[in-house]
């Protein structure tokens, strides 16, 4: 800074330089300030335009200065500055016993002001120059937040990159910012439009489109922009000027503009819609809500910067008391505007608000709050140069890391954030209004463009009514569209045609959700069945010293009741919309749970054989199958079934599927098995556990004991193998949601089948008829 001042009263410039620094000379006052031990910049866009100023070249030029109406939504950037500044000043966790101070200056649009900002934040705010070596430091900037643009950004960093004062944007996407030997001091927290770029080049290829057109802004986003998208693939792109947009016949448009040069654009095709065209926009005016009006934009897809949460904030924003009104004029500006009256005259004549100056009613860029994108890239800005400011801030916001109200803040080498996206498509309702949905994602990462929901296209290649016919001895790329018979174009897979037949709308979505009477009676059997299991282990421990209980093996039978409270709840799992966790525990804890249900029955009808087998004289075999023998053999099967689906969900797991096949009018939400194999090891592995349980039963049903445990368990093996044998038909040939529904009958039914028939005579016995319940009784012979 000393260098700076220094810098301002060499002589040898000639009278142009001379010129410049008389202009910078003069003092820009920042639009909000406070200060601090530490101060951070920002430089936002708090008005739309400039003066036009002619200069004589014979008088002092005054500073450019912002003008035009006031920028709602750069105002909210500025204050949600605000607000996490005094977050982190409120807070234990950052700079504790120092105060952290800001300095946000209006930076409008225009290149120029941006310029002398950067001039103002590196000269300082001081009045004078001083003489001695020691410079004043206060209101020194050790950061900035901002430029909005990147054209504008470009301007700032030219000024103060040169004394490394490091620039954290939360809004300028030019990949050209990248560049570490010309920017080496700037960072952002919003990704690159290298990754935009390649993210709606996979959108494109994604719905197979060869023939589109291009527009982009005359700036350095949409120039960069536009040629980051065309070199991400080989098509025929035709770039289209803005007023040529009519006459193009490319159907397919990609705009790479900022939001107000798409405002422009809008309006002037606003005035003779256009025919019916596929719009595929960058984050720039794709999330803009305010465009949304224009219906001629109806099935609009993009990319848009991930929403966020950013807790506290609306309350910050709406508390605007008469003290911080008036003591800035931009604030009083916004008051004015918002409300439209003069609001120093209502301070001086004292007159008392009528109560309709409610900023919670207000409808304003300012206070709306319900998609906070780049808003929570300003807000992460300032938290990442909090987090270096404990020693060098330019080394230390290369090493930033961190999570804030979930959403992570780290810069690569390029000072670059990972880049995550959100797939934005214009949707219309039933009832005729445009929405904005997110319908996916797309992850850097994971270098994956992920669908998540319907996407709703305005068109396919050729217009509503028409379709695609090549041009004889051209390439694949040029043709004609011609009619299909009058009026009628056919509907993408996902969508479906209106009663009238003059619109196509989303088909209708079907799963077997819980709002459904089958699914409910189906969760009720179920809860039923887990209650039952939990009461008939309550009885059995109550009575588990009597001797039908002690006969039975009871550490095998609170083992078999466990996995049958476990079998009857995994069918919950089954209700519901399909998701990757879903689909992968659904069938996985289905088969573990079941083996390890028919793995306890199986010890119980093996210790059956064994105990007749040790009355015989001589014999010893108990002590080679007593209880941790037992135990061993449970975890033993178990195990096996443990490792069949790991090594399904490794190779091939299940996961949610749209089947668009079965029903031509409906689309069905299912899981797909992702491995037939695996899905049918895991049933087949079940299925000769228990037709290895049912022959054992079977050999010991006729052993001469009172109480003989075998045949009970026969009879539960029985019931079991005849449902799993009718289910596999059924499961094959029931279609949608039936098929999800089958699969629970099924295991609630198996699950049924066996607590009533091991258990439930037991039950009996011990409840109503407890003089059976003896050591004479259980031991005697038929």
């Amino acid at each position: 800074i000393c260098a700076l001042k220094t810098f301002f009263f060499v002589t040898s410039f000639t009278h142009s330089i001379n010129l410049i620094i008389s202009t910078y000379r003069t003092p820009r006052l920042p639009a909000l300030s406070m200060n601090g031990d530490f101060v951070i910049g920002g430089a936002f866009s708090l008005h739309y335009t400039m003066d036009a100023v002619i200069h004589n070249y014979t008088t002092k030029p005054e500073p450019p200065r912002c003008t035009g109406r006031l920028n709602n939504r750069g105002l909210r950037f500025a204050r949600a500055m605000i607000f996490a500044v005094e977050e982190i000043n409120n807070s234990t966790e950052f700079l504790p016993g120092f105060r952290v101070g800001y300095q946000i200056y209006d930076s409008c649009v225009p290149a120029p002001v941006p310029t002398h900002i950067g001039f103002q934040i590196a000269n300082g705010l001081d009045p004078v120059f001083y003489k001695d070596k020691n410079c004043s430091q206060s209101g020194t900037v050790i950061a900035v937040v901002g430029d909005g643009g990147s054209t504008q950004t470009i301007g700032l960093l030219h000024i103060i990159g040169s004394f490394n004062i490091p620039v954290v944007s939360h809004y300028a996407t030019c990949a050209c910012l990248s560049d570490k030997r010309q920017y080496p001091t700037f960072f952002r927290t919003i990704p690159s439009d290298q990754f935009q770029a390649d993210a709606l080049a996979k959108l494109v290829k994604h719905f197979g489109w060869t023939w589109i057109g291009a527009v982009r802004s005359d700036s350095d986003y949409g120039n960069y922009g536009m040629a980051s998208f065309l070199a991400a693939f080989e098509i025929l792109v035709q770039l289209i000027p803005w007023y040529c947009l009519c006459r193009s016949t490319a159907v397919v448009v990609v705009v790479f503009t900022t939001s107000g040069d798409m405002s422009v654009l809008l309006e002037e095709l606003a005035r003779e819609p256009p025919p019916p065209r596929q719009w595929i926009g960058s984050e720039g005016w794709i999330t803009d809500s305010n465009y949304l009006s224009y219906t001629f934009c109806a099935g609009a897809i993009g990319v848009g910067i991930q929403q966020a949460v950013i807790p506290g904030l609306r309350e910050f924003l709406l508390d605007l008391s008469q003290s911080k009104v008036a003591a800035a004029s931009i604030l009083t500006e916004f008051w004015e505007d918002a409300f439209n009256y003069d609001y120093f005259s209502l301070i001086n004549k004292s007159l008392v608000c009528d109560g309709t100056e409610d900023l919670k009613t207000l409808k304003s860029p300012y206070t709306d709050t319900s998609q906070l994108r780049i808003t929570n890239m300003v807000y992460k800005a300032v938290y990442a140069v909090a987090h270096a400011i404990h020693n060098s801030v330019l080394t230390q916001l290369k090493k930033v890391n961190f999570t804030r109200n979930g959403y992570p803040v780290s810069f690569d080498a390029n000072g670059d954030p990972v880049a995550f996206y959100e797939l934005v498509n214009w949707q219309k309702s039933e009832s005729g209004v445009t929405e904005l949905v997110t319908v996916g994602y797309y992850d850097l990462q994971m270098q994956n463009l992920k669908k998540e929901s319907t996407i709703v296209i305005h068109v396919s290649f050729c217009s509503p009514g028409t379709r695609k016919v090549l041009q004889k001895g051209k390439p694949i790329c040029c043709y004609d569209c011609i009619p299909y018979s009058p009026d009628c174009f056919p509907c993408p897979s996902e969508l479906w045609p209106n009663a009238q037949r003059d619109a196509c709308f989303p088909k209708p979505v079907e799963f077997l959700s819980y709002d459904e009477v089958l699914a409910i009676i189906l969760a009720a059997f179920s809860v039923s069945g887990a209650c039952l299991a939990i009461i008939t282990a309550a009885i059995f421990f109550h009575h588990r010293t009597t001797p039908i209980v002690r006969a039975n093996n009871s550490e095998l039978s609170f083992l078999l009741l466990f996995s049958l409270t476990l079998c009857f709840l995994c069918s919950l799992t089954f209700i519901g919309a399909p998701s990757d966790w879903s689909c992968m525990l659904r069938h996985t804890a289905f088969g573990i749970i079941f083996v390890l249900c028919i793995s306890c029955v199986l010890g119980k009808t093996v210790v059956v054989l064994m105990a007749f087998k040790a009355t015989l004289p001589g014999s010893n075999v108990m002590k080679w199958f007593g209880p941790p023998q037992q135990r061993m053999t449970v975890v033993f099967f178990t195990f096996v079934q443990v490792l069949i689906c790991t090594l399904w969900l490794l190779l091939s797991p299940p996961y949610p599927m749209k089947n668009l096949s079965t029903y031509k009018e409906k689309i069905i939400l299912e899981c797909a098995l992702g491995s037939a194999v695996g899905f049918w090891a895991v049933l087949g592995y079940i299925g000769l556990l228990a037709v290895f349980c049912f022959v054992l039963a079977v050999l010991a049903r006729k052993l001469p004991d009172n109480f003989n445990e075998a045949k009970l368990i026969t009879f539960s093996m029985l019931i079991f193998c005849a449902v799993w044998l009718t289910f596999i038909p059924a499961y094959v040939s029931s279609p949608g949601k039936f098929t999800v529904a089958v699969e629970i009958f099924a295991i609630l039914a198996s699950s049924f089948g066996l607590i009533l028939c091991i258990f439930a005579p037991k039950c009996l016995i011990i409840l109503f008829q407890p003089e059976k319940n003896s050591k004479k009784h259980v031991m005697k012979k038929n």
